[in-house]
């Protein structure tokens, strides 16, 4: 079984800024019989980017495809045998380290493609000091400050705009999702583009990252996407 992958738009994207990007996609919400999104609200569950790109390609008459079912063994083997996904995950890494080197790119890993799963419970961010790792995050007070390889940018959906105003006054960045444009100010803060790169880490002090809705996110109308 494969963990990581990098058939991603915007982490082919990242190449360009020096970076080779890997991310763990696991199976969101509860499609694996686990939960995995422990802050989900109803807006982000129905939009999810799960069924985005290849996720989301189905034969006729078919409700799954072949990633859909892999992520969902991913997630099954997290819960069921950690210490044998641990194990692969940091062997894939490795593997990472290796083929960033010989590309001459700096190797970043986002483990919650799709999941918000808090990654510094299981001691892999502290095994590879050296290696850049990102994620989002609807769960506002993960301990990671003392982990300085792992950035987490904080995530606005329905219902949560205490959680926004509490990571915002605590100085974490927070991405945005709208229907159509990005405004240049929201939340009294400026807007950086987060659609050109991945790469959330780059990102300044103090901004929200941008997001025009993207699949079934478009038709929302419960309030995770900003109109």
């Amino acid at each position: 079984m494969k963990l990581l992958t990098k058939s991603n738009q915007k982490v082919e994207k990242s190449i360009k800024e020096g970076y080779l990007t890997f991310i763990l996609h696991l199976a969101p919400a509860t499609l694996s019989g686990y939960e995995t999104c422990p802050k989900r609200t109803e807006g982000c569950t129905l939009g999810c980017l799960n069924t985005s790109g290849h996720g989301g390609m189905f034969k006729k008459g078919e409700t799954t495809n072949r990633v859909q079912e892999a992520r969902i063994r991913r997630t099954k083997m997290f819960f069921e045998d950690r210490e044998s996904f641990l194990r692969l995950l940091a062997h894939e890494i490795n593997l990472a380290i290796k083929q960033a080197s010989k590309l001459g790119l700096t190797l970043a890993i986002r483990l919650n493609g799709t999941s918000d799963l808090a990654w510094e419970k299981y001691g892999i961010i502290e095994q590879f000091p050296a290696v850049q790792f990102y994620d989002y995050t609807k769960i506002r007070n993960r301990k990671v400050r003392h982990l300085s390889n792992y950035h987490l940018t904080f995530s606005k959906a329905d219902g949560n705009d205490m959680d926004v105003r509490l990571a915002a006054s605590e100085g974490m960045n927070v991405a945005v999702v709208f229907a159509k444009e990005l405004p240049s100010v929201y939340l009294g803060r400026q807007v950086v583009n987060g659609d050109y790169t991945d790469l959330r880490f780059l990102d300044p002090a103090g901004v929200v990252v941008g997001l025009v809705a993207k699949g079934k996110a478009k038709k929302d109308v419960s309030g995770f996407v900003v109109r």
